[in-house]
């Protein structure tokens, strides 16, 4: 994860930035904080980048690469103003242990795209990761990528429309049909026929932009909707307000870079 300590919106890249509404900082750290130390109280060990004055984005981490057994592909973003984030993202893996760092050659942008589970690695395109990005990866991890098409510019990155619930064999993932083409939306209801669906309100809300653990969901809590069926699931949602980072086009997922370590 990566503090908030710079964070402002002064540029528009998706439909959520808007320069013209202002950013309470310390309301936004404080948010930040919060979710960092629901990780820590549950357990979870938590990394911190350090923040660069110059580059306001950097707390959205789950961009900035992706860690699929102890290996790093890194990020290379579609929008210059992002650009610079993808070196320290990089510099921070190989300077803490991870020694198979990758330099992609397409764009994509970490896990904004990409959603690891147990057999598969979902793929989202459309707005930001190029479609070549998907045989890189899948030549880099060794999985099988299922490409995901994104037709609405509100679900610019896979983590705003698919939250993977359960990484195991089978896999249970949430998600909002009509962020998909039609083609897509086939492809998630063959792969996952009992996935929980969420409602327009709930993915506007940022509801599929959270954290599974396996039993701990950690939700963005305006997504009311969400939260009675993952209990009837046997998952345990936690409502997190990260509302001033919403600004930006982020919230709990957006903010958390996952390390799966080789087993």
């Amino acid at each position: 994860m990566c503090p908030p300590e710079h964070f402002r919106v002064t540029y528009s890249i998706n439909p959520w930035m808007d320069p013209g509404k202002p950013v309470d900082l310390p309301l936004a750290v404080a948010q930040w904080e919060d979710l960092r130390d629901r990780y820590r109280a549950l357990g979870h060990s938590v990394e911190e980048l350090t923040p660069d004055p110059d580059l306001p984005d950097m707390v959205y981490a789950a961009n900035g690469a992706t860690v699929v057994d102890g290996r790093v592909l890194g990020a290379r973003f579609a929008h210059p103003e992002r650009a610079p984030e993808a070196a320290a993202h990089a510099e921070w893996y190989r300077e803490h242990g991870f020694a198979d760092v990758r330099e992609p050659e397409h764009i994509n942008e970490g896990e904004g795209d990409f959603a690891v589970t147990a057999s598969w690695l979902l793929a989202g395109r459309g707005f930001r990761s190029s479609p070549l990005s998907h045989g890189e990866v899948q030549e880099f991890f060794g999985r099988p990528v299922i490409g995901l098409d994104l037709v609405d510019p509100h679900f610019y990155h896979l983590d705003t429309a698919l939250c993977v619930l359960d990484d195991g064999v089978d896999g249970e993932v949430m998600y909002y049909p009509d962020a998909f083409s039609r083609g897509s939306r086939a492809v998630l209801e063959r792969l996952f026929p009992d996935a929980l669906i969420a409602s327009e309100a709930d993915a506007r809300a940022f509801g599929l932009n959270c954290v599974s653990d396996g039993h701990h969901v950690l939700v963005p809590q305006a997504a009311t909707g969400l939260f009675e069926p993952l209990r009837e699931r046997g998952y345990e949602p936690i409502g997190i307000d990260l509302g001033e980072l919403l600004k930006g086009g982020g919230s709990v997922k957006c903010c958390t870079a996952e390390l799966r370590p080789a087993d």
